[in-house]
């Protein structure tokens, strides 16, 4: 498996994908202020989000820059890199690769915006003219 190739390497579990939305929030950040963001939301202790960190940098998700005392850990890929891999993934295992059937069950999942609505339809219309 190599360090660079993103559809090889394993996708994150919900606990690191916790982990990577404060680093997409904040950017680089010690292990306290990860734990510090996530403890607003979660009881989660300090040398789970360390261990977490140390699995995640081993996956090659996160590096951690070393200069400085306390290491500094950030993500590898952008958020929404991140995110198009695993809706691709979703896409292609549970809905056969139909756009539309993921649309449908997401939308029937929960209650949706007229803003929300009018911002995919703006987002199917650039879609649209993209593929002309």
């Amino acid at each position: 498996m190599t360090r660079n190739s993103h559809s090889h390497r394993p996708k994150p579990t919900a606990s690191e994908l916790e982990i990577l939305r404060v680093l997409w929030a904040r950017g680089p950040s010690t292990v306290r202020e990860v734990h510090d963001a996530l403890r607003g939301k979660k009881s989660i202790g300090y040398t789970s989000v360390l261990k977490l960190l140390q699995i995640m940098t081993e996956k090659g998700t996160v590096r951690r820059n070393e200069d400085q005392r306390a290491h500094v850990y950030e993500a590898c890929e952008p958020a929404e890199k991140t995110k198009r891999a695993l809706a691709g993934d979703v896409l292609q295992r549970v809905f056969e690769g139909s756009a539309s059937q993921l649309m449908l069950h997401a939308l029937a999942g929960r209650p949706t915006s007229r803003e929300e609505i009018k911002e995919l339809r703006r987002m199917l219309d650039e879609h649209e003219r993209r593929i002309r």
